[in-house]
């Protein structure tokens, strides 16, 4: 399987980061959560060896580019809390690179993957750094919007089975209402996503009310939810 290669990697934001050690990219990422450029930044420089590590592991590049988001994706946050002073007091020959190394192979021993056939996930549709981000903007919607969301793109109801449920939970809406308010979502979901990010992944540097990039946003959830579980032991 080659590696895959991606298209952000030489975006001028990403690229400008690159005379930035690894330190100075955690330091930035974890002081700036507003910011997505450099996870991104981090994402490009290791997803070769991530890769590499995950696709001797698996036999199915389906598995591959599945277990390879799931990785980062954990990798997401738990760099966020990654205390690399404490690391480096602990072990002076600490680096990034070989803890990187450690969760890949900690995902690579414990998630449990899907059959190949239950895998509906496309690497080149929903990169794992900007899943990361729209699932975090996600989170900064409305509980309606966020439902109105998912199911609309991830299960595929349609606008009156939307409406239907709603109003069986007590809401009163009414199928033409969910239309509007889904619009009214993407609307809200691209907003909610770093201005950076939104000029690497949807080619604008500043989100704007009146754009429209809901075909980009919408191949995220024509896809499985992906789902970093893991095997006990």
């Amino acid at each position: 399987m080659p590696i895959p290669s991606f298209p952000e990697c030489n975006h001028p934001l990403v690229q400008t980061l690159h005379h930035h050690s690894d330190r100075e990219l955690l330091t930035l990422f974890q002081r700036h959560p507003e910011s997505g450029k450099y996870f991104t930044a981090i994402f490009c420089r290791y997803s070769p060896i991530v890769y590499s590590l995950i696709q001797h592991s698996v036999r199915s590049p389906a598995q591959a580019n599945y277990l390879f988001a799931v990785t980062w994706r954990h990798l997401y946050y738990e760099l966020g809390g990654l205390d690399l002073n404490g690391k480096l007091v602990q072990s002076p020959t600490f680096s990034l690179q070989s803890w990187l190394i450690q969760i890949t192979a900690l995902c690579i021993n414990r998630v449990a993957l899907p059959a190949v056939e239950e895998i509906n996930y496309s690497l080149p549709a929903a990169s794992p750094p900007f899943w990361c981000f729209v699932e975090q903007a996600l989170d900064r919607l409305t509980p309606r919007q966020r439902f109105i969301i998912l199911m609309a793109q991830t299960f595929h109801w349609s606008e009156p089975r939307i409406s239907a449920y709603l109003q069986a939970e007590g809401e009163v809406i009414s199928f033409q209402e969910v239309q509007q308010e889904l619009a009214d979502s993407y609307q809200q979901l691209e907003l909610a996503l770093p201005e950076d990010i939104c000029a690497i992944y949807l080619n604008r540097s500043i989100p704007d009310p009146l754009s429209n990039n809901r075909d980009e946003l919408e191949s995220i959830f024509r896809l499985d939810p992906i789902e970093p579980v893991f095997e006990s032991h």
